[in-house]
């Protein structure tokens, strides 16, 4: 059989009949990522010798009748944030491309116990951004482009990640987002990409960019595999206090005849692109035939310059060292070398008001939430940038209110595709559900996967 683009759970169906073994699975993908990967820039590190040991002990374990779950046998990549004892971490910089670590990440470990098999570091972001990026050069290993368009890029922090899963390099991989580093590559590759609520999945062993932002999650091909993964790795953990004692189990349960409640914020797409337009009004049709659509208005706050100066004051303090030392003039992104050094100046008393407002948000966003199952939104505004534009402008920056609100408030999210550009770019549509509701959410985004072949569709 062709394991390749195949979902997990069909995968784990074929694992666990011995229809294909862990020990090919693995030679499958090491083999395209090794062959294609240079393509997309999309790997750091092939972790060959470790995944031939985890595939030979899946394979063992399997035969044995001792299976351990959907993940068992499964390849996956980890962006380049995530420490992986005695393999380089390089956190996408190149000041950094030989840093190691003696300890895996809990993710990994997760990962490890369910039967996952490590197969490569994927590329990111140098800093996962958080030096200010302005454009997809941003990394050593070159920007991440999108395998449904050789000039597109793949979206940032997680381009890697992004790239290798719509090019079916690997069948899942986990990201990070602070403020769309799951969302974006999801919805410029053309996959499904969840992030989870904020305290459901441990970040020990993670890079910190925004300790009260950063979260970790799953990339793959559909909803269901995101919340299968999620299901491994989430849960407390006494090395991450911000990881909350909270159990979840994926509740993958048949959505067919169950009606959802959308909410759509006013003038949501009014300033995305013409074709995201498009495919989001197509797509609130197609919700229609799942359940109800109601528009529903938020307080006017200043979402965007909440979250900005929580994400721009804390990563100067994670960073700290580093910019002191002036070991950003190391880095890839021209601009990377100075912005850091702006936000180094933001004031104490700012950064305390931002976390009073967010305070605010929460309760906003909580009451907009209550009588929905989700808000759904263009997962992002645009599709995927050319290679050679800059897509930030330092004068105005982009809105997008979904993004703030649900990073800053914690929430879950998963953007799926929903169409494609006239350039044949995919365009994405996300789901935002409340506080520790992933299962929500992610059975809305199942049910819209259930009615629709957005997911299907191979570059």
């Amino acid at each position: 059989m062709n394991p390749v683009f195949l979902p997990v759970r069909e995968l784990a169906e074929a694992v666990r009949a011995r229809r294909i073994s862990p020990v090919e699975l693995a030679e499958t993908f090491l083999d395209r990522l090794e062959r294609l990967g240079p393509r997309y820039n999309a790997v750091v590190t092939l972790t060959r010798e470790r995944a031939l040991v985890q595939a030979r002990r899946a394979e063992g374990e399997i035969a044995a009748g001792r299976w351990r779950g959907p993940l068992h046998g499964i390849p996956y990549g980890a962006k380049d944030l995530l420490a992986t004892a005695g393999i380089p971490t390089t956190w996408g910089a190149a000041p950094l491309r030989n840093q190691t670590f003696d300890f895996d990440a809990t993710v990994i470990r997760r990962l490890e116990e369910a039967g996952a098999v490590l197969v490569a570091k994927l590329a990111m972001v140098e800093l996962a951004g958080g030096m200010g990026y302005r454009q997809p050069n941003a990394s050593f290993t070159g920007p991440g482009i999108s395998p449904w368009g050789a000039e597109a890029w793949s979206g940032g922090s997680s381009s890697g990640s992004g790239s290798a899963v719509g090019a079916g390099l690997v069948p899942f991989a986990i990201g990070s987002e602070t403020w769309g580093s799951i969302l974006s590559p999801a919805a410029y590759c053309g996959i499904s990409g969840l992030r989870p609520t904020y305290g459901r999945v441990s970040r020990h062993g993670a890079m910190a960019l925004c300790w009260t932002l950063d979260k970790l999650g799953p990339l793959a091909l559909t909803a269901d595999d995101c919340g299968l993964v999620l299901g491994a790795i989430a849960g407390a953990d006494p090395r991450d206090p911000s990881a909350v004692d909270r159990p979840f189990a994926y509740e993958a349960g048949d959505t067919t005849g169950r009606r959802f409640r959308f909410g759509v914020l006013r003038d949501v797409a009014d300033n995305a692109e013409p074709a995201v337009q498009a495919s989001f009004a197509r797509s609130l049709e197609t919700l229609q035939k799942i359940g109800t659509v109601q528009e529903v208005t938020l307080a006017d706050l200043p979402y965007e310059a909440i979250t900005r100066t929580i994400l721009y004051a804390e990563a100067a303090s994670a960073f700290e060292d580093l910019i002191e030392s002036g070991g950003i003039a190391g880095l890839t992104a021209p601009e990377d070398h100075y912005t850091p050094y702006a936000r180094d100046a933001i004031l104490a008393k700012d950064y305390i008001k931002a976390l009073r407002l967010r305070a605010l948000v929460m309760r906003e966003a909580d009451r907009a939430l209550a009588p929905f199952d989700a808000l759904v939104a263009p997962g992002r505004p645009a599709t995927a940038p050319a290679l050679d534009q800059e897509f930030r402008d330092l004068h105005r920056p982009a809105r997008d209110p979904m993004g703030a609100i649900g990073n800053v408030a914690g929430l879950p999210a998963i953007a799926v595709p929903n169409g494609f550009s006239e350039r044949g770019l995919p365009t994405s549509l996300q789901f935002m559900g409340r506080a520790w509701e992933d299962n929500t959410v992610l059975a809305a985004a199942r049910a819209w996967q259930s009615i629709t072949d957005h997911h299907s569709r191979r570059p």
